[in-house]
């Protein structure tokens, strides 16, 4: 192991590549940079190999490769794609920052863990990403973009027709109609991918903003004779429903949604139950063939009722696919946006070589979620 240039912020990364997971919270060209702002890089052994980049990708752009230990005495920070388990939070240093999608909204016991380590957590879901200069920062925004274009590409795959209008001669095929639900950043990548596919595109979502944004596209915004004109909410994302709005909307979804060949949902609230949009009924509603992707199945739910992670067929013949990992299916370019968020963020709190709290900073008083010390090196 070269020893560390003195002052330096040493930033530590682990292979977290598993059944589910092929992305990597640093790259090769993110190493670069983060020299550039004083920063040396770990990362261990392999941890690029399933997003396709190598340990000599790394140790030539200036990363030193090596294992999990080392990385754990030695580093200042650590970055993750998923949070670390709690046998890896036992083994780190106290001071050393975390900086993840922490699941904080729903888990504040995992927090509370975080916080009796000694550890210094930055969670990532509370960026405030309506600021300006939270933009580079935002992972949300980046894996969502991967998630929607992926979705597109899946529920493509599992049709068991065309998506554009072919004409041939044994006949015309009518092109897909394929609707998304929820045009926030996966939506609307969704909708580009299922345009260029040759698809005709239907979309909705709860915001006013959304319909300017959908048509922009190509796509049609569906009417669902609804008016929820106080739908945008802090930070980007849809307002909750009122229980009343809710059954309204989804009653309306339900019975549209017939007409449509694939449906796409993508409606994802960091940390919380996703909202319910298409229920039991509306899936019974389509027909034999169609496909609809999920894009927020998880433990906590999803946009369709009866959806869970994983691909199923029911009684009606509709294939149900709970894609929550979509993103890692991207992982090369998903890695590369990620590990771009995940070093921004490290390196706004570097300040003078050190990592520092500012608690009137916008950003850190939102982010820093356990621990809030004036500066990492054992102050």
């Amino acid at each position: 192991m070269a020893e560390l240039p003195e002052g330096t912020v040493v930033f530590g990364v682990f292979n977290e590549t598993s059944e589910h997971e092929s992305r990597v919270a640093l790259t090769p060209d993110i190493v670069a940079r983060l020299r550039k702002s004083g920063v040396t890089a770990l990362i261990e052994h392999g941890a690029g190999a399933a997003s396709d980049y190598t340990d000599a990708d790394y140790e030539a752009a200036g990363a030193q490769v090596t294992d999990a230990a080392t990385i754990l005495g030695q580093a200042d920070a650590l970055g993750f794609v998923d949070r670390p388990s709690d046998d890896l939070i036992a083994r780190m240093k106290p001071g050393t920052w975390v900086i993840g999608m922490l699941g904080s909204f729903t888990d504040a016991d995992y927090v509370e863990r975080l916080a009796k380590a000694g550890l210094t957590a930055v969670a990532i879901e509370r960026l405030p990403r309506q600021l300006s200069a939270a933009q580079s920062m935002d992972e949300m925004t980046s894996q969502n973009s991967v998630m929607g274009y992926k979705a597109a590409l899946v529920a493509a795959n599992a049709y068991g027709s065309f998506l554009p209008m072919m004409t041939t001669a044994a006949g015309t095929i009518r092109p897909a109609k394929v609707l998304v639900l929820g045009a926030g950043i996966a939506g609307l990548q969704a909708i580009g991918t299922a345009k260029r596919l040759g698809a005709v595109v239907t979309a909705y979502d709860v915001r006013p903003a959304s319909k300017d944004e959908v048509e922009s596209l190509g796509a049609k915004f569906l009417d669902l004779g609804l008016d929820f004109s106080k739908g945008q909410g802090e930070g980007g994302y849809a307002r909750a429903l009122t229980a009343e709005e809710q059954a309204q909307q989804q009653a309306a979804v339900d019975e549209k949604a017939a007409g449509f060949d694939i449906i796409i949902t993508t409606a994802k609230v960091p940390g919380r139950k996703p909202p319910m949009l298409l229920t039991a009924r509306g899936v019974e509603g389509l027909h034999r063939g169609a496909v609809i992707v999920d894009c927020a199945a998880s433990d906590l739910g999803g946009n369709v009722e009866g959806s869970e992670v994983g691909t199923h067929v029911t009684d009606g013949g509709v294939t149900v696919i709970g894609a929550p990992y979509l993103a890692s299916e991207v992982s090369t370019t998903a890695s590369n946006l990620l590990s771009r968020n995940v070093a921004d963020i490290l390196v706004h709190f570097i300040k003078d070589g050190a990592l520092v709290v500012d608690p009137a900073d916008e950003i850190d008083a939102a982010m820093v979620v356990a621990g809030a010390p004036t500066a990492s090196k054992g102050e």
